[in-house]
Order: structure tokens, then C-alpha cells, then sequence
């Protein structure tokens, strides 16, 4: 087990590393930033003493090195926009972004995996089919559409709830039922899925044979067994929310990651992307290991030794 667990850290940090790497050298790509930084009417020599300042002048391997030896401390630089260092700034918003996340994972699981016992345990059946139906619809509707849609209807037609925003209850119904038709929509499918595999299995059928109750069988049995595979999208699916819903918080400016690495992105405030896209591959790779981690308390048959 030690011997696993020293393996997987290794592997997260070089997938951090990775990560960091690409994304320093795709910044290449989007531009000079000094020429976002200063006004139109800025002089070749005020455009010269501001690389200078930024180290934007040296080599690109000069940067990568002074970058890497940075990151390794956890310095990711000051923010070129705001007056905070990168790493503050990419702080503040995290607690927004969990929030918002927690939130929707939690209120998608209460809906999903009983709507995905029920159309398992009922194949066929009315509910089944009207359960497909809307799942698919859940998950084909564009985030983006669908929070217009619903800005439209709730905040500027009937004026029950704000456009956006944080601080009130009230702002969080909105992006909780945007992320929540979607992702509800993927566990249903997938607990659907696999709970009907189990159902096919020997062990279910002589649970049945026993005289357990059918709620038994399908909560104990069936639903426990289907369970690592829901636990494996659970796991994606929550470290991709952590990294922020982007598409959701642009939305519905929620002042969360997401919102925070587009903004970044369309600035050129390179270290806030870098320290961004540090903080969401490492919350991936940690999910990822607690996810292989927690697969040992749902199956005892399991072992990394």
C-alpha cells in the first residue's frame, strides 16, 4: 500500500509539472501582454522598460527555468491586473467555486441515483422511458443556453430571482439548476447503466431467492456493487467543478475560478492562468487518488498491494 501511495503522489506531481509546462509555452501563443498593459499611445521605449520589468525580455528558456524554480516555492508572481499576487487572487475565488460545486454535486446525486435505481429496477416502464428521455435532453441542452433561458424567465420576466451574482440564497437556485441538469442527467445514466449489469449477476438473483425485500435487493445489493462506477464520475466530475464551472459562472457572474481564468485568459494575466491551471490539476490528481483510495471501502476485494 505505501509502495502505491508513493507511486500516485509521484505521478501527481509530474502530471502537475506537465500541466504547468504546456501551458507556459502556449502563452506564446496568445500575444505580447505588455501591449494589453499599457495604453494605445505608449512609446517604443515605455513598451521596452516594461518587458524589462516583467522579464518578458530574456529567453524563453530563461523565463521557463525562473518560472519552474518560482512555482517550485509556490511564487507564481504578482497578477499583471490587479494588486494582488497571483496566488491571493486565485484563493479569493476558490471558496465561491466550492461552494457553488459541493452544492450541485450534492443536489445531483439526491436526484440522480434514485431516478437511475428506478428506471433500472423498471426497465421499459413509463418512468424508464420518460427518465431517457429527459437525461439525454439534460444533457444535449448547452449550459449556456440554458442559463440564458432561465435568466429570461425567472429574473427578467418574472422577477423572482436575481441575473447573478453572490451572497444571497436567492443567487445560487439559478447556477445550481444549470449545473444540476446536466450533471444529475450523466449520474442517472450511468447509475441506470450499471445498476441493470448487476441486476443480471448471480448474486441478485439469489438475494432474490433468499425472499429480500426488492428495495433490498436494489439499495444494498445492486446499488453498492454498481457503486465504483459512480464513484469514478463522481470523482471526474467534481474535480472539473472545482476547477470552476466556467460556462456557469460567465453566466451568472458567480466571482469563482472559472469566471476568474476567462478573464485572465482574455488579459494575458499569464501568472494568475499559471497558478489557475496549478490549483485544478492539482485537485484532479488528488480526486483521482481519493477515489482510488475510497474504491477499498466500498469493495474488499480490491487491494494495491
Amino acid at each position: 500500500m505505501q509502495r502505491y501511495l508513493v507511486k500516485r503522489i509521484f505521478q501527481m506531481l509530474i502530471v502537475v509539472f506537465l500541466a504547468l509546462t504546456a501551458v507556459f509555452f502556449m502563452q506564446f501563443l496568445a500575444g505580447d501582454p505588455v501591449i494589453l498593459l499599457l495604453p494605445m499611445d505608449a512609446t517604443f521605449e515605455e513598451i521596452a522598460e516594461m518587458r524589462e520589468r516583467l522579464g518578458f525580455d530574456d529567453s524563453i528558456f530563461v523565463q521557463y527555468f525562473r518560472f519552474v524554480s518560482r512555482a517550485l516555492q509556490g511564487d507564481f508572481g504578482p497578477s499583471l491586473r490587479h494588486p494582488q499576487t497571483a496566488i491571493q487572487l486565485v484563493l479569493s475565488r476558490v471558496p465561491a467555486t466550492l461552494e457553488l460545486a459541493l452544492i450541485a454535486v450534492v443536489v445531483s446525486l439526491l436526484v440522480a441515483i434514485p431516478i437511475g435505481v428506478i428506471s433500472a429496477a423498471f426497465r421499459g416502464s413509463w418512468f424508464d422511458q420518460v427518465a431517457i428521455v429527459v437525461t439525454v435532453f439534460g444533457q444535449a441542452v448547452p449550459g449556456f443556453w440554458l442559463g440564458i433561458m432561465l435568466i429570461l424567465f425567472f429574473s427578467v420576466t418574472l422577477e423572482w430571482l436575481p441575473t447573478g451574482g453572490r451572497g444571497e440564497l436567492n443567487n445560487l437556485i439559478l447556477p445550481i439548476i444549470t449545473l444540476t441538469a446536466f450533471y444529475a442527467a450523466r449520474f442517472a445514466r450511468m447509475t441506470r447503466s450499471t445498476v441493470l449489469d448487476v441486476l443480471n449477476t448471480d448474486y441478485i438473483r439469489t438475494a432474490r431467492a433468499k425472499g429480500l425485500s426488492e428495495r433490498r435487493v436494489l439499495y444494498k445489493h445492486a446499488l453498492r456493487n454498481a457503486s465504483i462506477s459512480i464513484i469514478t464520475l463522481l470523482g471526474l466530475q467534481l474535480g472539473q467543478l472545482l476547477g470552476g464551472a466556467v460556462v456557469t459562472e460567465t453566466v451568472f457572474y458567480w466571482p469563482g475560478l472559472g469566471r476568474l481564468l476567462v478573464q485572465s485568459l482574455l488579459n494575458r494575466d499569464f501568472p494568475v492562468v499559471f497558478t489557475g491551471v496549478f490549483f485544478i490539476a492539482l485537485v484532479h490528481a488528488t480526486l483521482n487518488l481519493a477515489v482510488d483510495l475510497f474504491y477499498l471501502v466500498v469493495d474488499p476485494r480490491i487491494s494495491y498491494d
